[in-house]
């Protein structure tokens, strides 16, 4: 295409009005550069909040099993609680000495391998649900960017480079690549916590 037929050039001493050249160039080049990173980033975010989503539903199943070994088993102090009873039952009808019948409570210490094991899930969810959110937060901000503009060429120039700047301010495109390699930690630390799990079986 003719670039002089999309741009004509500006009358004499109109070159910086509201609607100058200048201005929809830089709206027509802004907004190829600005579809090809948006695009790519919303594909990436995409993935992403699948996987974490998928990922983190199968971890919370882990996590529901193995944090009920961090508290005692309620079904086996019942029934030592039922043999005592019974003890001291019998104990009062023989005549003999309850202070011989040996207490069954004991304070539950978990095991340091239940420990680590649900401590490794815990973080790794964390990090899921974070990464997660993360990818949440950045879609809105990429649709705030590429929302629609109304006004003059020098307006929506104007807008768009006061967007563009708050992103690099913010360093959205380094949090966003910067997402998968929190996910890829959330994995590691899962992965490290199931081979704990899997050793004493």
């Amino acid at each position: 295409d003719n670039y002089e037929t999309h741009f004509p050039p500006d009358p004499i001493y109109q070159e910086a009005s509201e609607n100058a050249r200048v201005y929809r160039v830089y709206m027509a080049e802004s907004a190829k550069y600005d579809a090809y990173m948006t695009d790519e980033a919303r594909e990436g975010l995409d993935v992403l909040l699948v996987f974490a989503g998928l990922f983190s539903a199968v971890l919370s199943t882990f996590v529901a099993q193995t944090s009920q070994s961090l508290q005692p088993d309620r079904a086996t102090e019942s029934t030592l609680l039922l043999r005592e009873i019974a003890a001291l039952q019998r104990a009062q009808i023989n005549g003999t000495s309850i202070d011989s019948i040996p207490s069954t409570s004991a304070d539950f210490t978990p095991s340091s391998l239940d420990v680590w094991v649900n401590g490794l899930w815990f973080t790794s969810l964390t990090l899921s649900l974070v990464a997660a959110l993360l990818a949440v937060l950045m879609k809105q901000w990429i649709r705030h960017y590429t929302s629609l503009v109304s006004g003059t060429a020098q307006e929506r120039s104007l807008i768009r480079q006061y967007r563009f700047m708050g992103l690099q301010k913010w360093h959205v495109p380094t949090l966003i690549g910067l997402l998968p390699v929190l996910l890829h930690l959330s994995l590691a630390i899962f992965f490290a916590g199931l081979t704990l799990f899997l050793v004493p079986l």
